[in-house]
């Protein structure tokens, strides 16, 4: 089984039951070309950091140089940020290894500007951000599929951007953060972001720091094992725990970005909706026409148990479930979509493709 949590952790089982990993906001899951060709109150503020020596830099929208660079634009959370900001007329530029690659000119066709660059490249970070308005922060983590990075790698990519961004008279920071951010969770794929954030404050950059509950997306992979009508997740049946669609993050990053002089300086939970295992059960079995069961994962396997009994632990002390105000949220962004509804629109096809999958979820990975 992959699964792909927005908090991040990575376990590989080499057993044949449930092989999982977890990882860090779908980096490596590539957004579809269809979401890029797309046309399309905050609540729970935990700081507002450093206002007064930041707030001087961010000016009206009808002032500013409608660029924004945006990292990690081949994947998912990275990509939705991209179609929404070129939904909302702003110029997108994205940072890619490869422009010839697929992804980018994917995003090429929709109309994004896509520059060579490496988080581990300093002057190709200088030359993207020059003249941009605003930056879009996202990072890979070690405990993604084939990642070559490790937690100090990831934390020196997220402050190196922001400094880069300060350096280069960047207006605007946002950077995509963690739920489970701002404490000590001892995870250290989790912890990466409570150090990202801290860097991001000290810094004389108006920044808006956004945490992002786990992926809607997540839970209608194949490799969750829906085709045999069954799904396990991290909550108890009856725990509720936060979750979001990846196009939502998109839009509203471009609404922070749209509004620089309300959002700069915040850092807020952001989520879709919230749901108890058995609920996502009843959602699936609704929307796939057949009968869908639910089980906490078991923190008993080989190799992964003392992973999954931190991350449930985590769940059951609300700081993985989530602790976003929901109706706060909805009041000011009402595009927000519920897991119903997106499993009747931008889900479908997902939920789909994993009822026709054949795979299992139970081979090793």
């Amino acid at each position: 089984m992959h699964l792909t949590l927005a908090s991040g952790f990575s376990v590989a089982d080499t057993s044949t039951d449930h092989p999982i990993r977890i990882l860090e906001h779908a980096y490596d899951q590539h957004v579809s070309d269809s979401l890029l060709k797309a046309s399309g109150k905050i609540s729970n503020v935990h700081q507002e950091h450093g206002r007064d020596r930041r707030e001087r830099s961010v000016v009206g929208m009808t002032d500013i140089n409608k660029t924004v660079v945006v990292l990690g634009a081949t994947g998912q959370q990275g990509g939705s940020v991209a179609a929404a900001l070129r939904a909302d007329g702003w110029g997108v530029r994205a940072v890619v290894r490869d422009p010839s690659g697929r992804r980018a000119r994917s995003l090429s066709a929709a109309g994004v500007e896509t520059v060579r660059g490496d988080l581990g490249d300093p002057e190709s970070l200088r030359a993207a951000f020059s003249d941009a308005h605003g930056v879009f922060s996202v990072q890979p983590n070690s405990g993604q599929a084939g990642a070559d990075v490790t937690n100090e790698d990831e934390v020196r990519f997220g402050a190196a951007v922001a400094e880069i961004a300060e350096r280069c008279g960047v207006a605007h920071l946002v950077y995509s953060s963690a739920v489970t951010a701002g404490s000590t969770t001892g995870v250290g794929h989790l912890d990466t972001k409570s150090r990202i954030e801290a860097h991001v404050r000290n810094l004389d950059i108006a920044g808006t720091i956004i945490r992002p509950a786990t992926f809607m997306e997540l839970l209608v992979t194949a490799e969750m094992g829906l085709a045999r009508g069954h799904l396990s997740f991290l909550m108890r049946p009856d725990q509720a725990m936060q979750f979001i669609a990846v196009r939502d993050i998109g839009r509203i990053v471009a609404v922070v970005f749209g509004s620089p002089d309300r959002y700069a300086s915040r850092t807020m939970e952001i989520a879709g909706d919230a749901l108890t295992g058995n609920a996502l059960a009843e959602n699936l079995t609704q929307a796939a026409g057949q009968t869908i069961s639910y089980s906490r994962l078991p923190t008993t396997l080989p190799a992964q148990g003392e992973v999954l009994g931190k991350l449930e632990a985590l769940v059951d002390d609300g700081r993985l479930a989530g602790n976003a105000n929901l109706d706060a949220l909805r009041a000011e962004f009402p595009f927000l979509l519920r897991f119903d509804r997106w499993l009747a629109g931008p889900g479908a096809g997902l939920l789909d493709e994993a009822l026709r999958s054949t795979d299992t979820g139970i081979a090793p990975r």
